[in-house]
């Protein structure tokens, strides 16, 4: 019931290029959305305060718990449940959110997810996306909460392909 990237090598290099573009000293707080299994909250974890991932597969979620006991990390914390419920309970603890991580599936981000960004208002996001599509239609609906894209990185997952992977960076 869980999604795993099929080829590790690039995999690698996209998470460390998702890294990279959140720009962690290892004080931020960070909101991974669409965590599934964990593995970039994990890898996001070892560079930040605290990462909170957030999933609707219960199954995914029981994996990225394990996870993290398995690598021995502390302070991440997982949630079941739709990214932007959870996103607005947070809102509601004034949880201080830092950088908001995003790699949702093809169909991109549901108009109620990016709604909820529009009240959250991270300072920064880091959209990792496999489809420029669905990316380019919420780069604009994001920039009516004042998010513009800085950069954007390809990452080949699939070479002799058409498909590809991206990390953008919005600020607001």
């Amino acid at each position: 019931m869980s999604f795993y990237q099929v080829n590790p090598t690039q995999t690698e290099v996209l998470y460390s290029q998702a890294i990279e573009a959140a720009g962690l000293t290892g004080q931020e707080t960070v909101i991974d959305a669409y965590s599934g299994i964990g593995t970039i909250s994990l890898a996001m974890a070892k560079h930040a305060k605290q990462v909170y991932g957030v999933e609707i597969v219960p199954e995914a979620v029981a994996d990225a718990r394990d996870n993290a006991k398995l690598n021995g990390l502390t302070n991440v914390t997982f949630t079941v449940g739709k990214a932007e419920d959870a996103m607005q309970s947070w809102r509601d603890q004034k949880l201080p959110v830092d950088v908001l991580m995003v790699d949702p599936p093809r169909k991109g981000l549901a108009k109620e997810f990016i709604d909820a960004v529009g009240v959250l208002l991270p300072p920064k996001m880091v959209y990792v996306s496999c489809n420029p599509a669905t990316l380019a239609r919420d780069l604009k609906a994001l920039a009516a909460f004042g998010y513009h894209a800085k950069q954007t990185q390809p990452v080949d997952m699939f070479p002799q392909t058409t498909s590809i992977e991206s990390v953008t960076v919005l600020d607001r």
